[in-house]
């Protein structure tokens, strides 16, 4: 599979804002997908909390919570580590974002696969 940029690499602040984009799911149906960078290194999951199916994001593309050390879901405050995706925290504890393998060379943030279980 070719590569798909998804974005620039300096669009992706450290514990900044995310950026969004569509990947292709089950029959080709759109799925919403985001990227953020933490510790450096760059993530990417499925926009859907584990415990109600609905985008995480509070306001477009803002993932973190004001400590910048988690992402936040937005309508039921479960929290999940930025590296793993594992819910630290809130009504999904011990579940995962379900992750999106991007890679990130020549200055941009590339989609690899559409999905890595």
């Amino acid at each position: 599979m070719s590569r798909v940029s998804v974005c620039a690499s300096d669009a992706l602040e450290e514990g900044g804002a995310g950026v969004r984009f569509e990947i292709a799911g089950a029959g080709d149906k759109p799925r919403q997908a985001f990227a953020v960078r933490f510790r450096g290194r760059v993530h990417g999951y499925i926009n859907s909390c584990r415990h109600v199916p609905i985008e995480l994001d509070w306001n477009h593309g803002e993932f973190f919570d004001t400590s910048k050390l988690y992402l936040i879901c937005s309508t039921h405050g479960a929290l999940y580590a930025p590296d793993t995706g594992l819910c630290v925290g809130g009504p999904c504890r011990g579940a995962r974002l379900e992750p999106v393998k991007l890679e990130e060379s020549d200055g941009q943030v590339w989609l690899s696969e559409a999905r890595s279980e």
